[in-house]
């Protein structure tokens, strides 16, 4: 990732709509899905700033692990109060296998070249135990490629079916797999489809600040779609990928 786009994520976190809609979406997805399972030791595979895995080592107790590529992002995690932290690579994990109960991984996939991407996959069911789950986050269709896309140095994204099939050729059994951000789409194609090349502006962040009427209205979304997300609930289509994956025997 752009590492430029460090400061504006650690700024945007706790307020901005998008990361607030998607912690809910992801709160909802946790209880519905790893709540009866037992789950103690937990990988954040590409942790960012470590905000995400701040949040759900205080929310549920869980021994976790945040690794990332870059030195910039774990020095932000360091200072959110994070002690077990690795440097490493996706794709190629410094970690011993089985080790964890279940993973997480938001929004990193989209940065690998095509074909990395199962490398990457490989390794998650690897370090995870047998009967362990895997939850994904990607970004979707690539025709909503945006001059943030190419500010955050984003090199792919994908449909449903072909993130399925990758993730079940690493060995994983995929339980559920929805598309997220569907009630802003349609915004989001005029946005990159139609206004932001009739700008012909170079690549910029798309995060920052937002003044507090806009912020709560594009929160609603996100929060109708959390909703029914965690009773099980999927969307034909969306901005966004979520998959939630059993590392087989």
């Amino acid at each position: 990732m752009n590492p430029a786009e460090f400061g504006n994520i650690a700024r945007a976190e706790d307020d901005l709509w998008w990361y607030r809609g998607q912690r809910e979406i992801l709160i909802g997805l946790i209880d519905r899905w790893l709540a009866f399972r037992a789950v103690e030791h937990v990988l954040e595979a590409g942790c960012g700033t470590g905000h995400t895995a701040k949040f759900l080592a205080d929310r549920h107790g869980w021994r976790l692990t945040a690794l990332d590529l870059s030195a910039l992002g774990l020095d932000h995690a360091r200072r959110r109060g994070l002690s077990r932290l690795v440097q490493g690579d996706i794709t190629q994990l410094p970690l011993r296998s089985g080790m964890f109960d279940a993973l997480i991984s938001l929004d990193v996939i989209a940065h690998l070249e095509s074909g990395s991407d199962l490398l990457a996959f490989r390794e998650f069911s690897r370090v995870v135990r047998p009967g362990g789950l895997l939850v994904l986050r990607t970004a979707a269709l690539e025709c909503l490629r945006s001059r943030h896309s190419e500010y955050i140095f984003e090199r792919q994204r994908f449909t449903r079916s072909r993130l399925v099939s990758r993730i079940e050729q690493a060995g994983c059994r995929v339980l559920y797999a929805t598309y997220l951000n569907a009630l802003l789409l349609p915004v989001a194609w005029l946005k990159f489809r139609i206004w932001e090349p009739l700008l012909s502006a170079p690549p910029a962040s798309g995060v920052g600040p937002a003044a507090a009427w806009l912020n709560n209205l594009l929160s609603l979304p996100l929060a109708i779609e959390a909703q029914w997300i965690k009773r099980g609930g999927s969307l034909p289509i969306g901005q966004t990928l979520l998959v939630v994956a059993e590392v087989r025997p």
